[in-house]
């Protein structure tokens, strides 16, 4: 079985300060290429989202069937969106 590609991007921040790791609103990464890029307390957060998608598993998801984490850091609340496509 391949595994799907896992792309998480930065949706929206509802915290009060920008994030400490420079990520803005609209930055995307591959998670198979990129993620060392990501802060690692938002990477932290997400691969235990990413471990079950990726082994056919299936998250509780938004109205529109977006996959929404936020980042742990309270004054910065980064909102990313996990998106799959088959691989």
């Amino acid at each position: 079985m391949k595994k799907p590609k896992i792309t998480l991007t930065l949706v929206d921040q509802k915290g009060t300060r920008g994030c400490h790791h420079g990520h803005q609103i609209g930055d995307s990464f591959d998670f198979d290429t990129e993620r060392g890029k990501l802060c690692p307390m938002a990477m932290h957060v997400a691969f235990p989202y990413i471990d079950i998608l990726r082994y056919g598993g299936t998250l509780p998801a938004q109205p529109d069937g977006s996959i929404l984490f936020c980042c742990p850091d309270v004054d910065v609340i980064n909102v990313f969106r996990i998106q799959v496509e088959d691989g």
